[in-house]
């Protein structure tokens, strides 16, 4: 079974590594440059530039949009998932726990919303699913509010110094 590793930046290299990742998702401002790892192709490297902000943006901050997610989940769907796909962003917190949820989604749009959100948030108690990302996906994928009010229902995570990573297992075929 494959999955979706999450993590903050300062970890891409280690988790890639350490998973076998051989696709990476980049959810990070537009100016913060970084290195990809070695064992991740550009051709396999998505990057969405954006801030970690819930309005839509003022001044240099660039709200995450529709356009960011279109691109999430043609990715996503485009996966051989014979892999781990590796999603980060600055902490780990909240774009990229979003982006985890949105691409399990796009691949499995029969799992339930609210047994994802359970999933998530056993999987990473520091979790803060980026508002934004998630109405957006929401409407997107359809879902109707569920999504919405999945994430809501888990409420804010855990206190977190941005070191923590998490493994989101892909919801196996019925």
């Amino acid at each position: 079974m494959t999955a979706i590793v999450v993590c903050p930046l300062a970890s891409i290299a280690e988790m890639a590594v350490r998973h076998r990742a051989r696709e990476m998702v980049s959810l990070i401002a537009e100016r913060q440059d970084f290195h990809r790892p070695g064992v991740i192709s550009a051709s396999r490297h998505l990057k969405l530039a954006m801030n970690d902000i819930g309005f839509a943006g003022t001044g240099d901050l660039v709200a995450p949009s529709e356009s960011h997610v279109e691109s999430l989940i043609a990715f996503a769907r485009d996966w051989d998932r014979s892999a781990p796909i590796l999603i980060h962003c600055w902490m780990g917190v909240s774009r990229s726990p979003a982006a985890a949820v949105i691409a399990a989604l796009s691949l499995h749009p029969e799992e339930d919303d609210f047994a994802l959100a359970a999933r998530l948030r056993e999987a990473a108690p520091h979790a803060t699913p980026n508002p934004r990302l998630i109405e957006i996906g929401d409407r997107m994928l359809g879902r109707d509010g569920r999504l919405i009010a999945a994430i809501k229902g888990i409420g804010r995570g855990a206190e977190t110094d941005g070191r923590a990573s998490f493994v989101l297992p892909l919801k196996t075929s019925c």
